[in-house]
């Protein structure tokens, strides 16, 4: 299983280090990472493994919960939407 993480917003310091450190501390491996900085916009597109998930962290709600948290901390627009969503989604 997967999921897609998306980040826009103004670029500082640390915003990949600590999207990749929660993403860690849920036992979710980083597949994928696409980012860009447009003048000092920050975007980033992040494929992460999400069948390992650490049981203790409390799931894929509880990863989404703190990357929206961490994202609202850094004025940072987070959006993380399981594989599932994403393909429905993006279905012709």
């Amino acid at each position: 299983m997967k999921a897609v993480i998306t980040v826009i917003g103004k670029d500082t310091v640390g915003i990949l280090a600590k999207v990749t450190g929660i993403c860690a501390d849920a036992n979710a491996n980083v597949m994928d990472v696409t980012q860009t900085i447009m003048q000092d916009l920050f975007a980033m597109t992040m494929l992460i493994d999400i069948s390992s998930l650490n049981e203790n962290f409390g799931g894929f709600s509880e990863l989404s919960d703190r990357l929206k948290a961490m994202g609202g901390d850094m004025n940072l627009q987070v959006h993380v939407m399981h594989e599932d969503i994403f393909n429905s989604m993006h279905k012709i």
